[in-house]
């Protein structure tokens, strides 16, 4: 183990893309960092065992926010931190840490960290393999479109208030969703289907699909939506945007009008569980190799069954439960997340 001076993070804030650079220009035997009593040090990683792993990202990092969270985590008992290089995924700034220690309040603490910091942060035991074939699964209104395509529909239809209002209550947990599903619905009776594809053709992306799926594809992984939303818009992004596989509720139509009922069974909570698990099955992924993501209650038993489950944007029981939330970056988190490699080296 040895001490270099050139190794102090600066206490004015730097990016930590340009501190990389320059440490890289300034020690030439540059490879394993470690961050042990408030000191930088060059060690191997042989001597390392972790009992965590964390991910800290941003559109900005700075070395103010590195030293204050070498800080915290030393002050919350994690003896040795090994700090892997800075990168940038998808125009977002990340870095991953290894973990000697995983106090149970260290969670709450980093919370703190990221909310003050405007970052996001992924703290796990271990992250699924992003070398070896995965599966995520993801929820479609408000996950991978920005909008809740019911409310959406209604409001053109006339009835906005009603329907967001039922739909408000069902993500928060507070209504059975086969029951508030069928209500809202029931209320978009003899509605045009003309309104659905003036929706679809306006779907607003949530930022970061098209880089996530792009990078799922390049990577080997299979992409999926489980939507309690409807599979006229489910199949569209399917076609729009290559997910491998769509399953979403079927609204009954006759004569090009809705008849306000829905047809076949509900794409509830556990539903969406099953399909985890059957899609996992079908392409030959174990379940240490799959990801959830989703925003609303709904959304929490197949988090729950993944290896990852990440909110979006979730609403507050969500955000709770699930073992990582993005509250500041959107999709572009969840690949940085996923794609963080194990051998961001500082030599390189």
């Amino acid at each position: 183990m040895k001490t270099i001076e050139k190794l102090q993070i600066p206490s004015k804030a730097q990016s930590l893309i340009e501190w990389r650079d320059d440490l890289k220009q300034d020690v030439a035997d540059l490879e394993n960092i470690f961050f042990e009593n408030n000191t930088l040090t060059l060690r191997t990683k042989a001597e390392f065992c972790s009992k965590a792993e964390l991910i800290i990202m941003g559109e900005t990092l700075t070395t103010a926010q590195l030293n204050t969270l070498l800080s915290l985590l030393s002050s919350q008992g994690v003896a040795s931190t090994m700090l892997f290089s800075p990168e940038v995924i998808a125009d977002v700034v990340t870095m991953r840490f290894l973990l000697s220690d995983y106090p149970d309040v260290l969670k709450s603490q980093l919370e703190l960290f990221a909310k003050q910091a405007t970052v996001d942060f992924a703290l796990m035991e271990k992250f699924p393999d992003w070398s070896k074939p995965g599966l995520v699964l993801m929820d479609m209104d408000s996950t991978t479109i920005q909008i809740e395509c019911i409310d959406e529909i209604a409001r053109l239809y006339g009835v906005g208030e009603q329907v967001s209002a039922v739909t408000a209550l069902a993500m928060q947990g507070k209504l059975d969703f086969n029951e508030s599903l069928r209500t809202r619905v029931s209320k978009l009776e003899n509605m045009p289907i003309s309104i659905l594809k003036e929706v679809a053709d306006n779907m607003p992306l949530m930022p970061g699909l098209t880089s996530l799926i792009a990078g799922l594809k390049q990577a080997g992984w299979k992409v999926a939506i489980a939507s309690g939303g409807f599979n006229y818009f489910a199949e569209r992004l399917q076609k729009d945007h290559g997910f491998d596989f769509t399953i979403a509720n079927t609204l009954e139509i006759e004569n090009d009008y809705l008849t306000g009922t829905v047809t076949g069974e509900i794409v509830n909570a556990d539903v969406k569980a099953r399909t985890l698990k059957e899609l996992a099955e079908q392409y030959s992924i174990p379940m240490s190799q799959t990801v959830a993501i989703g925003d609303g209650a709904n959304d929490l038993v197949m988090m729950d069954a993944s290896a990852m489950g990440i909110a979006i944007h979730a609403k507050p029981i969500v955000q709770e439960k699930a073992a990582i939330s993005l509250n500041n970056l959107d999709l572009q988190g969840a690949l940085a997340i996923l794609s963080a490699h194990k051998n961001a080296s500082w030599k390189k």
